[in-house]
Parts: structure tokens; C-alpha cells; sequence
């Protein structure tokens, strides 16, 4: 982490309590990954240390923390462990979101704030096998229907990551009668609701992003908690961005890992470090680039969409971010192994975690085709409406 995005005593002190817990995250990754485990345990640190509720405003008795100070924090996370940062992250940004935009009602708000004040985790179930990715405005195939006063849901929700310790389910279905989609909040003991423990892939193997099954789950009406109004219109949510944070924590941990191999290894051909290789320099430098590109465009989008003032004139930013730091995280990664040569694919060695890693940031949202077609029509459209007042 470069010195220069920390910005308040805040942010320095939230850093400090992270760094304790730098070399147990780091030294549980490798089996995190290995066995394909969720990593319970460092959640739970972070839950008793108040991170999992720090997006929660002052006003209901959270740290408040903004947009800025969630991608500082959980990029320094994910360079600890990926896994753990990628499933946290999610609760961090829903529960931003939520509060940041005013989601809910103040009834709601308030007694979502206690119950993730207390150690309640919650993430959004959208993703469904035939739909695809939500932000693409598939209709979901989960169904709620009205039933004597209450809400009766079934579906099956896919990729519901950190699905092992959510206490809430924010899940979203078709009303038929209303003719539009709602987010239920649904409870993990509500009946009829279990997990199919499907996650079975090379990339992001620890974050227990499973498929959420609900038949003929029962709620109360209240539960009913969002309608809203063609979300895939509205510009994606600055929440978002703890999504490529965590991918440029990745890309970090590669590169520390290359700088301090190519300084310390000392092949006898050599009179001295590789580090001092013309070609290694070279790579070494194309890594520190990326870093310092990626790394400066995230945080400004970051401050600008917690400066209220300027929030209103972003657009495509929040995408153009997730596409740039996701893209290069994997020229990164790249490199660092390029420079370590073929132990960088030995099962023992941290960068082939890191290379399969990084590729699951191209299927988290928004997709790279959306974002790149969204600058083209944005591009179009401004053109457009500025011929049409000329004329």
C-alpha cells in the first residue's frame, strides 16, 4: 500500500488493526485454497474486531465508513487473502449501499443496523444459471407469490458467496401480481431454505459461493424490504468498487512476491540477484506501472462518489475501474511469474493461487462487454443530445 491513500487517522487506525492480522490470514490461504474451505475463522476476527459493521453510518451506531476507506481497507485485506477479503467485501458493500442510498425504510434500517451490529452478515442472491449475470436485466426465475398475508418464495440462486456464515439472504424475485422484481430479506433458519454446496472451480476457491435453494420459503409481508425501479438503469454503485479493490490486493501480494524473490535469488551463473537483470528490471517496472495506473483511477472514483457534489456526474467510472484493475491484476500476476520463472507454478508457490485468482475478477460484475458497449451508447448519446441543441 502507498502511503499516499491514506488520508486520516481513521483510515491509519482501521490499517493497524488489519496488520494484526496480516501473518495469520497469510499463513491459512494456502489451505484455504488447497481444500477449497471457507476461511470461518478470519471472519469471525472480523467480525470481533467491528469491520463487518464499520459501513454502517454514525447515526446507527456504525463507524461510518465510506467508499474510499472500504477499497483502502479491503485492499490491504486481499493482499493477506483474497478469499477472505472477495467475501467480506460483499457485506461491506451491501450494507453501505443500503444505508448510503437509502434502500429501505427507517424501520428496516434501524433493525438491520442491531442485527449487524451484533455479527449478522448479509449478501445479495441474484445470480441464477438461466439468467446469467443480473446486471445483464435478465427477469429471475425465483418466484414470490402472496400467500394468506405472507410472502411464499421458491428458486435456486447460484454464486451466493460467503453463503457459509450469511445470516441474511438479500434475494431477489419475480412478483407476478406486481409484474416487477423485489429483494426478500430471508433469514438462514427460515424453513425451506438450505444451501447446495456447489462451488467446485479453480479460482477463488475459499469464498463458499454456493447456490442458494429456497422452496416454498415463508415470509412475513414486511420482509418485502426493496422494489426497485429498473436497477440496471441507474449507474453501478460506487459499493461496487470493493470488488476490484480486492484484485488489486491480489496483484500487490504478486508483485511483493517477485520483488523479493528477484532480489534474493542469486543463481551461480550470476554475480549476484536477479534484480539486477536488464530484462527482470523491465518487468519489475511494467508491474510498478499498472499498479500505480490502477491504483490512482480507483481511489478517485472512490472520492469522487463520496463527495456528494461530484457523485451525480459519474457515469461509467464505477465499471470503467472494475475493467481496468481486474485487467491488469492479470498482466500483473503475469509478470511476477514470468520474472519467478517455473517455480512460480509449483503447487507450493503463491502466485499460481494469484494467477487463477485474479481471473474470477473477469466474471464479477459488471462484465468487461458491458462496460466497453456502455462508453460506446454513453458516447453516442452525448454526441446526439449535443447536435440537438446546436441545431
Amino acid at each position: 500500500m502507498n502511503s499516499i491513500f491514506v488520508k486520516t487517522e481513521r483510515q491509519k487506525t482501521w490499517l493497524e488493526k488489519l496488520y494484526k492480522k496480516e501473518m495469520n490470514f497469510k499463513n491459512t490461504s494456502a489451505q484455504t485454497d488447497e481444500l477449497a474451505i471457507f476461511p470461518t475463522e478470519n471472519i469471525q476476527e472480523l467480525i470481533q474486531m467491528g469491520y463487518t459493521s464499520s459501513t454502517i453510518p454514525t447515526a446507527y451506531g456504525g463507524e461510518g465508513l465510506k467508499v474510499y476507506d472500504m477499497v483502502l481497507l479491503q485492499e490491504t485485506l486481499a493482499s493477506f487473502d483474497g478469499n477472505t477479503a472477495l467475501s467480506i467485501g460483499w457485506n461491506l458493500g451491501v450494507v453501505g449501499e443500503l444505508f448510503g442510498k437509502g434502500l429501505w425504510n427507517d424501520k428496516n434500517l434501524e433493525f438491520f443496523a442491531k442485527e449487524v451490529l451484533n455479527g449478522a452478515l448479509v449478501n445479495r442472491s441474484v445470480s441464477e444459471a438461466q439468467t446469467g449475470s443480473p446486471t445483464r436485466g435478465g427477469r429471475p426465475g425465483t418466484n414470490a407469490v402472496k400467500q394468506d398475508g405472507s410472502w411464499v418464495l421458491s428458486g435456486r440462486k447460484t454464486f451466493t458467496t460467503a453463503s457459509p456464515v450469511l445470516t441474511y439472504f438479500l434475494t431477489s424475485a419475480w412478483i407476478e401480481e406486481q409484474q416487477q422484481v423485489g429483494f426478500f430479506l430471508l433469514h438462514k433458519d427460515l424453513e425451506g431454505l438450505t444451501i447446495d454446496h456447489t462451488w467446485d472451480v479453480i479460482s477463488m476457491r475459499g469464498t463458499g459461493s454456493h447456490d442458494l435453494v429456497l422452496d416454498n420459503v415463508k415470509v412475513e409481508e414486511s420482509k418485502l424490504v426493496e422494489l426497485p425501479d429498473k436497477p440496471s438503469a441507474a449507474p453501478f454503485s460506487g459499493w461496487l468498487l470493493h470488488i476490484p479493490a480486492c484484485y488489486l490486493g491480489i496483484a500487490q501480494a504478486a508483485r511483493d512476491y517477485a520483488v523479493h524473490f528477484a532480489n534474493n535469488y542469486s543463481p551461480n551463473s550470476l554475480n549476484g540477484p536477479i534484480s539486477q537483470l536488464p530484462n527482470v528490471q523491465q518487468l519489475l517496472g511494467e508491474i510498478d506501472l499498472e499498479l500505480t495506473q490502477a491504483r490512482h483511477l480507483i481511489y478517485s472514483v472512490a472520492e469522487a462518489y463520496d463527495d456528494e457534489s461530484r457523485r451525480g456526474y459519474l457515469t461509467n467510472e464505477v465499471a470503467v475501474v472494475k475493467h481496468t484493475i481486474t485487467n491488469s491484476a492479470i498482466t500483473i500476476v503475469d509478470k511476477a511469474m514470468r520474472i519467478v520463472g517455473a517455480k512460480s507454478l509449483q503447487r507450493t508457490n503463491p502466485l499460481q493461487r494469484y494467477y487463477r485468482d485474479v481471473r474470477a475478477g473477469l466474471h464479477n460484475p459488471p462484465m468487461d462487454d458491458m462496460t466497453i458497449k456502455k462508453l460506446a451508447l454513453t458516447a453516442i448519446e452525448q454526441d446526439t443530445i449535443k447536435n440537438a441543441i446546436q441545431m
